[in-house]
């Protein structure tokens, strides 16, 4: 009976790093072919990386990005009988594809057009592309092969024409990002296709992150039962191998040195995905950017505590930077529970004591608003006046400066433009601040890093005195059930109110989402982990004359 190992190949590619991104490929298919692999899937767009955005219409990119093509396929002819499966981009009659080819020996086997072209939520594939319409298959050992780019296993259309035309196994590239209960929607749209077509089906996703972006990797292979017999590692590079037999079983081939999963194995809960989704997009970002270090402010509150423990983990400490710069309505504890949190991470720390500068500003100020009562702008003063000074370290010493908003606060705008704000990513730009403690009790139960006042004490800003963030606003879990029906469910203000939430702070939450637009245009990418956040797809008008009624 004829057997097929094919090889899946968990990539993290960079975009428009061309060359780097076929290194990468010839590395996996070295090991590939030394495991006596006969077909090597890769994931969507790997050579590109995804998604290259309007690098695609930029003709320098797309002639390079041809050549590096060509120098990878005469490159590939190395590995003698292995038929890689690469995903790049193609020029024909004038269109750009998002395509995948089968390199064997020096020569191109065929070449599949994506036909289902996604444009909604992160993803504008038709800004660029044009759809493709034919099926591609091919023959290795007398078994059939079909493929598919990551929205055509969705539909119906691509998967059945490739069976119709003979395929036994679908292998489908994939640049699928992440958000919480995307690994399991995944899954059951590939057991979908499998039950539909009646074909196995091989899934090789991207790892890594890019900009807002993460790739959680997590490729499978799915028996025509709908089994799993392998899941690669998540949020890292990997790669792994199944054996394909002719009644269409799968078996999983064991390498020495090589990550699995027991495919029956649970996902993993939701605090580790989102801490290391967090992880990855931070490291990327980092690296991808050619950064050595970050920087951020060091409260004493529970988010930059977050933000401080996920940089040690991504980064190392000897990489991180805090900087405690109290004023003087900064508590005693706030400074002690910093320097404290500052001792068990091990990372560089410093205090800037602010209340003179803030203090000479308000002077300079004093003469143009006399009669006019302190208030918000006062307050301002003082976070804009830590900004600067991240800002003056980073341009002196060369980090990153991170933000430590979270989603909570950016909806609310609970938080100051060149301020807080200031700065160059922002890992919890999609974190809302109820799973904020969440994550912090959850990182807590390994080793205690965050000191247990700063989960449990008040959350306040300490810009005047006996300050809470709810003074303003009503309680977190309430703020934070609208935002998720509001923001990332889409639902409309008298559906929230119908589903229990009170009808003034149904109206004061959606009013404060709309008003405060002009600073979250103005606020630096961070990770993406949800199904609707604040960036590449949330796009509302900064000048917008619509109010919704109940």
């Amino acid at each position: 009976m004829a057997v097929v190992r094919v090889g899946i190949a968990q990539i993290n590619a960079t975009v428009g790093d061309l060359a780097g991104n076929a290194v990468k490929i010839l590395s996996s298919a070295r090991a590939a072919h030394a495991a006596g692999a006969d077909v090597l899937l890769t994931p969507e767009l790997v050579l590109t990386g995804y998604p290259p955005e309007d690098l695609l219409l930029r003709p320098a990119f797309l002639h390079e990005s041809d050549a590096v093509l060509a120098r990878l396929c005469a490159d590939l002819a190395a590995f003698k009988g292995l038929r890689v499966v690469v995903g790049h981009t193609q020029s024909e009659a004038g269109c750009l594809f998002n395509a995948a080819s089968v390199f064997c020996d020096g020569l191109v086997v065929g070449t599949y057009f994506k036909r289902e072209l996604p444009n909604y939520s992160v993803f504008d594939e038709q800004r660029y592309f044009s759809p493709g319409a034919t099926p591609l298959t091919f023959e290795v050992k007398g078994i059939c092969f079909g493929l598919n780019i990551c929205e055509d296993a969705w539909f119906e259309a691509a998967p059945q024409a490739a069976a119709a035309l003979g395929a036994e196994a679908l292998l489908v590239l994939n640049a699928s990002p992440f958000n919480v209960g995307k690994q399991a929607q995944r899954v059951n749209v590939a057991r979908r296709c499998v039950l539909d077509t009646g074909c196995a089906l091989i899934y090789a996703n991207l790892a890594g992150a890019q900009d807002e972006l993460v790739f959680d990797g997590a490729s499978f292979a799915m028996s025509r039962a709908g089994t799993l017999a392998v899941r690669l590692a998540d949020f890292k590079e990997d790669l792994g191998f199944v054996d394909l037999h002719a009644d269409g079983t799968l078996e999983h081939v064991a390498q020495p040195g090589l990550h699995f999963l027991p495919p029956a194995a649970e996902l993993a809960c939701l605090e580790w995905q989102v801490w290391e989704a967090l992880k990855t997009g931070l490291s990327d970002y980092v690296h991808k950017n050619g950064f050595r270090t970050v920087i951020l402010g060091l409260s004493g509150g529970i988010d930059s505590a977050v933000v401080m423990a996920v940089a040690v983990d991504a980064l190392g400490a000897e990489c991180v930077n805090a900087v405690m710069m109290p004023s003087r309505y900064t508590a005693d504890i706030s400074q002690i529970d910093a320097l404290d949190m500052a001792k068990r991470l091990g990372v560089h720390y410093s205090e800037i004591e602010i209340a003179g500068l803030a203090g000479a500003f308000e002077q300079t100020l004093s003469p143009i608003f006399e009669g006019r009562a302190p208030d918000a702008t006062e307050e301002n003063i003082q976070a804009r006046v830590r900004g600067m000074l991240l800002m003056a370290l980073s341009n002196k010493f060369g980090h990153l400066v991170m933000t430590t908003g979270n989603k909570s606060e950016l909806s609310t705008g609970y938080c100051t433009l060149y301020g807080d704000m200031a700065g160059g990513f922002a890992v919890l730009k999609d974190v809302a601040k109820t799973l904020v403690y969440q994550l912090a009790r959850w990182r807590n139960q390994t080793v205690e890093v965050i000191p247990d006042r700063i989960i449990t004490r008040a959350p306040s800003a300490e810009l005047r005195p006996d300050q809470t963030d709810q003074d303003n606003l009503p309680q977190y879990d309430v703020i934070d059930a609208i935002i998720e029906h509001y923001v990332e469910r889409n639902e409309s203000a008298a559906q929230i109110v119908a589903a229990g939430y009170p009808r003034d702070a149904v109206d004061q939450i959606i009013r404060l989402i709309r008003i405060n637009e002009y600073k979250r245009r103005q606020s630096p990418p961070g990770p993406r982990i949800t199904g609707r956040a604040f960036g590449r797809d949330w796009r509302y008008p900064l000048s917008n004359g619509f109010r919704e009624s109940f």
